[in-house]
């Protein structure tokens, strides 16, 4: 068939493959070469889609699979529509899951036919966007007292393996949708099969699942399809801000793997890479997906992002490029971790641009300002403490370590995520029993009582239940 042949009634063009190397496809076209970002379609039943990246010259592009490459060959026909990789929007997306492709894997009924839309679109601009700050609050004592979060604005999540990013972004959707009656989207990106697994089923059982929707680029997926996936959830995100003029909270679990599919496609296309092997396009990339992350006058996407952090190094490109996009960094602490104080924020490591008395008040900025003065007092302490023991300590320093201790404790939360593991009821806090529950502690009201009476609690009213449940047994 000639290449430039068109089915009756069909507006499609013809290629033949001219070359595959893994992902990397070139594709012979007699004219009429499609543009970048065009999606061709090859294979014995046109099931593999390659996006095209770069045209080579007149008559050849090179494209990236977006699906496994296995029985494609030299020679083979090629056929595009000319238009992009697009996924469904709408209400009839709620409560489901899907691939980049934007194909239900829920193993529910399909899909009605739906409007789709192209994932590649432009960022709002910057007329349209809310130049309003506002706090966007999370149930979560420790998040809300010392790193508020920017309704509108990006958050991210630092930590190692295994630290509980996961499980603090289980958590955050629990609450939002909950309560906040937004809609919840979250993104897979080089997610492990058995974590989505989970997730679906613990947010199906919690009843959270009619106000969300997850996408998911697989960890064994080619490098084209974790690339993409993020640009695919932000479009279905869009669609709720600015259609249905709702809220949206985007959580995206990994956006380091999203920089290191990036990294594989750009090496797979035989760019020179730049600095510890990353892409030298990776500022660029990353910029494209988080300026669509924005509150305009429509609505809000907030977006909390867990950032894995290869080795604990805050110093690497992919760390630093990622906290230039964001308005707080909520860093985890394996040492916390260890301690078992869940959520394991490291709250000197943590901050937000939030925290200015302009925004949060002068109450709060003083109390924030004043914990995080008590911590770092206990954090320099720490030393002498661990050579010569507390006796050695003047009052004054005891007081600041005693208090400390019980800030720490009282920082703590039982979380809905985690009841079935730990068998504790999950709490939500509002900002001000939390203020209030600091206060109290820096005025010393609590010091009769022991550190471990503050740990795993909710407002610190239920101190004082505890101690009368205790005295009537």
């Amino acid at each position: 068939m000639n290449e430039t042949d068109k089915k009756p009634g069909e507006n499609l063009q013809y290629g033949k493959i001219i070359s595959v190397r893994g992902s990397v496809v070139d594709v012979h076209f007699e004219n009429n070469l499609p543009p970048v970002y065009t999606l061709l379609h090859s294979g014995k039943n046109k099931e593999i889609s390659i996006e095209v990246l770069a045209q080579l010259d007149d008559h050849s592009v090179r494209g990236i699979a977006l699906n496994p490459t296995q029985g494609l060959a030299r020679g083979m026909d090629v056929e595009t529509n000319r238009t992009g990789l697009s996924v469904p929007v709408g209400k009839q997306i709620l409560g489901r899951m899907f691939d980049v492709f934007g194909n239900t894997i829920d193993h529910l009924e399909p899909l009605p036919k739906m409007q789709q839309r192209n994932v590649h679109q432009s960022p709002p601009s910057l007329a349209s966007r809310s130049t309003k700050s506002e706090v966007f609050v999370t149930g979560i004592k420790a998040i809300d007292v010392l790193i508020p979060l920017e309704r509108g604005g990006k958050a991210g999540l630092f930590g190692g393996a295994g630290v509980g990013k996961t499980v603090l972004l289980t958590e955050m959707i629990h609450n939002m949708v909950g309560h906040n009656q937004g809609v919840s989207m979250f993104c897979g990106i080089g997610e492990r099969c058995r974590e989505g697994n989970e997730l679906y089923n613990a947010m199906k059982d919690a009843n959270l699942l009619k106000d969300m929707v997850m996408i998911f680029g697989q960890m064994n997926e080619p490098p084209g399809a974790r690339f993409r996936v993020g640009h695919a959830a932000l479009t279905m995100a869009e669609y709720f801000r600015d259609d249905e003029h709702r809220d949206v909270l985007l959580l995206i679990d990994n956006i380091f793997r999203f920089i290191q599919a990036g990294m594989e496609v750009s090496g797979l296309m035989g760019q020179m890479p730049s600095r510890l092997g990353y892409q030298p396009t990776m500022g660029t990339e990353l910029s494209e997906l988080e300026e669509r992350i924005a509150y305009t006058n429509n609505g809000a996407i907030t977006s909390i992002q867990a950032v894995y952090v290869p080795a604990d190094d805050l110093t690497d490109p992919a760390a630093v490029h990622t906290f230039s996009h964001l308005s707080a960094s909520i860093a985890l602490s394996r040492k916390k971790a260890s301690e078992g104080l869940y959520p394991s924020i490291d709250l000197l490591q943590s901050n937000s641009k939030m925290a200015t008395p302009g925004i949060i008040g002068e109450r709060h900025y003083n109390l924030a300002q004043k914990l995080r003065q008590t911590l770092a007092q206990y954090e320099e302490l720490k030393d002498i403490i661990s050579m010569l023991g507390m006796e050695q300590l003047s009052v004054q320093d005891r007081n600041v370590v005693n208090r400390a201790r019980r800030i720490e404790r009282f920082l703590t939360q039982p979380f809905f995520a985690t009841e079935q593991f730990s068998g504790i009821k999950g709490k939500q806090v509002s900002l001000e029993d939390a203020l209030v529950g600091c206060e109290r502690i820096l005025a010393d009201e609590f010091k009769d009582y022991p550190e471990s009476a503050f740990y795993m609690i909710g407002s610190i009213d239920e101190i004082k239940k505890k101690d009368v449940e205790k005295k009537e047994k």
